[in-house]
């Protein structure tokens, strides 16, 4: 009786660590992600670049061959939401940053908004990024 007792005990305990493990194995959470500005400010005008980086924040490595499914640029943080631009994707040129052209009319802030998704997590990230253009 007390080898039976003791081959479940055994076998309960590796259970217990192969769910365990595979917990630890998993990626990061979506929330461990976030877009930062490389520079922030931009001057005004046609044409005009913004780059993006994103990292994961708790190894504070960039994250490359994300898929930026949404972007928005406007200018909310003045009150002025209806004021947007249109923005055009364009290719990185170091992994994990992004980069984006876009005509900023006139001088002040603007809100770039962006959605992404990240291979193999789950969730999007999104993040709201204020830059300020200057004349």
């Amino acid at each position: 009786m007390k080898t039976f007792s003791f081959a479940r005990a055994v076998r309960a305990a590796l259970i217990a660590a192969a769910i365990g493990g595979t917990s630890t194995a998993a990626l990061a959470d979506i929330k461990d992600y976030k877009f930062e500005l490389v520079d922030q400010s931009v001057q005004t005008g046609p044409d005009k670049v913004i780059t993006v980086r994103l990292v994961n924040t708790k190894t504070g490595k960039p994250v490359p061959d994300a898929v930026i499914f949404a972007s928005r640029l406007d200018m909310a943080p003045d009150g002025m939401q209806e004021m947007a631009t249109k923005v055009t994707p364009m290719p990185g040129t170091e992994p994990g940053t992004y980069r984006f052209k876009a005509t900023l009319g006139m001088a002040g802030r603007w809100q770039l908004s962006l959605g992404a998704k990240i291979q193999g997590e789950t969730g999007s990230v999104e993040n709201k990024l204020v830059i300020t253009a200057q004349k």
